[in-house]
């Protein structure tokens, strides 16, 4: 059975330069890795002898999938691996800015609701979904972690709770100090 992530943590990502250091990360780590040796098996095994009993249509998509879903998923599991490094001390965080690390989505996501009863396996299809879910997860990981090309010494978040205090601190939400203005 594919891997099920649990969504009650996504936005816990604590202290993103530490976020390695986490729960959290230990977490995606070890589900993104099993999800991935999970992936393997299947497409290796009980998928390749599926996919030869496929009506061409669903064949097709298959085969599309596969390469893709293989490609997200080792795409997540570099980035993963990447971070370890970088946490460990076998990188720097400087390196890990470089553009070929990181991590971002390029196109739509596969939608395997949209498939479900027109022939693909329903376990491929699981993988698929958890797939998607886990290179999005990592995609808003890189993008926290990594803001505008530099790593963050704080997450977007807190510079936005700083951004809006600072406007109530001008009178930005005072009804008063506003209708004064446009006088």
């Amino acid at each position: 059975m594919a891997a099920n992530y649990d969504e009650s943590h996504d936005d816990d990502f604590g202290d993103l330069p530490d976020f390695t250091a986490t729960r959290v990360f230990e977490k995606v780590f070890a589900d993104g890795m099993a999800l991935v040796e999970e992936t393997a098996s299947y497409l290796d095994g009980p998928g390749r002898d599926m996919a030869q009993k496929l009506p061409r249509e669903a064949g097709l998509t298959y085969a599309a999938w596969s390469m893709e879903l293989t490609s997200k998923l080792m795409q997540a599991a570099s980035w993963l691996v990447m971070q370890r490094a970088v946490r460990d001390g076998d990188m720097s965080r400087e390196d890990a800015l470089a553009k070929k690390y990181r991590i971002y989505r390029d196109g739509p996501p596969l939608d395997a609701s949209k498939q479900r009863g027109r022939g693909l396996p329903d376990h491929f299809l699981d993988l698929v979904e958890s797939a998607e879910y886990l290179f999005s997860r990592i995609c808003r990981l890189d993008a926290a972690i990594y803001v505008d090309g530099h790593s963050g010494d704080e997450s977007p978040v807190k510079r936005q709770i700083e951004e809006l205090r600072a406007a109530a601190e001008d009178g930005a939400f005072d009804p008063l100090h506003i209708w004064g203005r446009a006088r």
